[in-house]
């Protein structure tokens, strides 16, 4: 734990970084990616040429014996909801950045460009469990707080269950909100749950992964710690057949999550941590 002074202090250079991205670069884009999906009845009015006559009230028509068109307003509000796993293995990184440091980044960017434009911003820190709910809000003082427990926060668990994270998501979150899943998603078992969930809600996944996890190098008998079950073991990375099957294991859960995403009807986003996020999500924003 560092102390508190220490800990504004990377909230203050987050702050200053992911601010300055959202306010030059996400602003817009977050506003035209997700504004006006909602409309919202907003009053009766008589009608006049050149409305559309889909729109045509025909109880209020037939009271008044003149035709009269409800008229709808887009709902400016949204809720953006923020879920990062913080198990064991985003604690993983080996060019300078770990996992959850590139997670945060993104979290706070999104959240400074849902700020911009008003609307209430909530974070579920998930591991096999729920770790931490803070429902949504506005402010900026709300969203320093959600940077925060996202950089000082300690996980009972070191496990992953992303269906578990949905489920519970969307018994908290009732109007349907911008869902951003942000994990390495070394899981597998979501899919189901990630297609009701997609059903109500604007959900898209950012795969945030390091290059250096997807094969192991040859250097013969090492001691290896399991960064979820925290189980230490003797791993003969000498063994073609050992690196062959831990290639395969990460291949397979890298497609399921895409194939999982891709049919749910929800968006997905691959962020190696050397890469720039920044060019990722402008790139996800503009193809939408």
């Amino acid at each position: 734990m560092s102390t508190t002074k220490e800990l504004l202090k990377k909230v203050r250079k987050i702050e200053i970084k992911t601010r300055r991205l959202s306010d030059h670069v996400f602003g817009g884009e977050y506003h035209s990616t997700f504004k006006g999906r909602g409309m919202t009845f907003s009053e009766v009015r008589p009608y006049q040429i050149g409305d559309d006559v889909r729109n045509i009230d025909w109880n209020v028509t037939a009271r008044y014996n003149e035709p009269h068109i409800k008229v709808f307003e887009e709902e400016r509000e949204l809720t953006l909801m923020l879920m990062a796993d913080i198990s064991g293995s985003e604690m993983f990184g080996t060019d300078n950045q770990f996992k959850n440091e590139i997670i945060t980044e993104i979290a706070a960017t999104l959240a400074f460009s849902a700020l911009q434009n008003n609307d209430k911003v909530g974070i579920i820190l998930f591991t096999d469990q729920i770790e931490l709910f803070v429902p949504p809000k506005k402010g900026k003082s709300h969203i320093l707080r959600i940077i925060r427990e996202l950089l000082e926060f300690t996980p009972q668990s070191k496990k992953t269950d992303i269906a578990q994270a949905l489920k519970f998501m969307a018994s908290v979150v009732k109007k349907k909100a911008i869902v951003f899943v942000m994990s390495d998603f070394m899981d597998d078992n979501y899919r189901d749950t990630l297609k009701i969930v997609s059903g109500k809600h604007d959900v898209t996944g950012i795969r945030v992964y390091d290059a250096k996890e997807e094969t192991i190098p040859n250097l013969g008998m090492v001691q290896m710690q399991d960064e979820e079950t925290g189980e230490h073991m003797l791993v003969n990375t000498g063994s073609k057949a050992v690196r062959r099957n831990y290639e395969i294991y990460h291949k397979e859960r890298t497609a399921y999550y895409h194939e999982a995403f891709r049919k749910s009807g929800a968006g997905s986003i691959d962020c190696r941590v050397d890469e720039s996020y920044v060019k990722k999500l402008l790139g996800y924003f503009k193809r939408r």
